[in-house]
């Protein structure tokens, strides 16, 4: 029987999750079981392809993703892959209707990732973040609407935005990784190898502007959806708030992080702000 499989893969999906990111896990965990898969099979997807791009350095990572993005297609147009990653999304692609467009935005940026390493114009960087990241916070709340178009209207800006803040708290922390590692700039008009305090907080501000705009979309949100996204925006803005505080030139020689201390900490101040309704 099919349904098998698909729960095979939906496991699949649910473990991919938690072995790349403990955070994110630890939100999806917050919301709403009846929402909690589709977004463990978004999450599932976006991070093979990622991963592609990212970490296989010894094989042919154009011909991996093209062979990937070919079986992506394929699983979206048949309704099944052997893949269970890309049969766990396609699943959920179906029973939400996401757009295509948004699939495709978010193949483009990974491709990027394969061949362009720096990004010198605001609208080069802007683009990348949408496929990127956008992108893959109106897939999720697709899911978190369940159908309400109006809904995904009214919250498709702010949904775009707090994606935007997320991404960029990842490239801030990831600097040196990417810089050196992978020769990657995103930010545009600005020379990592002499990043300053005056250039880090210009970025910063930039992404607070973001997480305003997002938060008054987590307001929003159906139950179902609030807690789980607020406690995501929690811990990147602890995340944030550690990067305004340290030195640029430590941000460019080491990766900073929360640790599981503080998370616990701060997902029981999630719950009680949440159970108090002062979001």
């Amino acid at each position: 029987m099919k349904s098998i499989f698909d729960h095979v893969s939906f496991d699949c999906s649910v473990k991919v999750t938690k072995a790349y990111s403990t955070s994110f896990s630890s939100a999806v965990k917050m919301l709403a079981p009846s929402i909690r898969q589709d977004i463990y099979n978004i999450y599932g997807f976006v991070r093979f392809a990622d991963e592609i791009v990212d970490t296989f350095h010894d094989y042919d990572k154009e011909a991996l993703f093209n062979q990937f993005e070919n079986d992506l297609k394929l699983a979206i147009s048949q309704k099944i892959s052997l893949n269970p990653i890309l049969n766990s999304f396609q699943n959920t692609v179906h029973k939400y209707d996401i757009p295509n467009e948004l699939i495709e935005a978010f193949m483009k940026s990974m491709k990027l990732d394969l061949f362009k390493t720096k990004y010198t114009t605001v609208e080069e960087y802007n683009e990348y973040i949408y496929g990127s990241a956008d992108v893959v916070g109106l897939m999720c709340l697709k899911v978190f609407v369940n159908g309400d178009t109006d809904k995904y209207e009214e919250l498709k800006h702010a949904a775009m935005r707090l994606g935007s803040a997320f991404q960029k708290v990842n490239f801030l922390r990831d600097l040196k990784a990417d810089f050196e590692d992978l020769s990657r700039t995103y930010f545009p008009n600005t020379d990592l190898t002499k990043l300053d305090e005056t250039s880090k907080h210009q970025i910063i501000a930039e992404i607070e502007e973001d997480f305003n705009a997002g938060f008054l979309g987590i307001q929003k949100l159906p139950l179902e959806a609030k807690f789980g996204v607020y406690t995501a925006y929690i811990y990147y803005k602890k995340l944030l708030s550690k990067l305004k505080k340290t030195p640029s030139l430590e941000i460019k020689n080491t990766r900073i992080r929360v640790p599981d201390y503080q998370k616990v900490g701060l997902l029981a101040k999630c719950y009680l702000n949440y159970r108090l309704n002062i979001l």
